[in-house]
């Protein structure tokens, strides 16, 4: 009875320790797919700023005006000016429609300015 007991003692060992290897190896695995991804994100977060820089230096509103200007007659562009921009209290809005019932009970939602004098 008791080499039984060493038996199952010393097998229960023996697959504890597989499966301590085994998870050990996950366990690295996991921390190497870890640093890859973080190396990844901080060279895609790289790559981001360089683009940002890169569009807010093509985007300088002096290269843009000299763009217009050396394509003008190309692209008839013009430089903005303050005086080209409205004002929004000036910008006339469409007045709503408002449905009218007729005597045979159909909504007759047709130009409110003909009906009314």
């Amino acid at each position: 009875m008791r080499a039984l007991v060493y038996l199952l003692t010393f097998a229960a060992v023996i697959g504890l320790g597989f499966w301590a290897y085994k998870e050990n190896y996950a366990t690295q695995q996991a921390l190497k797919d870890v640093s890859r991804l973080n190396s990844d994100i901080a060279d895609l977060r790289e790559a981001l700023s360089i683009q940002r820089a890169e569009w807010a230096y093509l985007n300088r509103p002096d290269r843009l005006r000299e763009l217009s200007t050396i394509n003008f007659d190309r692209l008839g562009l013009l430089p903005l000016e303050p005086e080209q921009f409205g004002q929004t209290n000036l910008i006339a809005y469409p007045v709503p429609e408002i449905a009218l019932p007729t005597p045979d009970g159909v909504v007759d939602v047709s130009n409110q300015e003909e009906q009314n004098p």
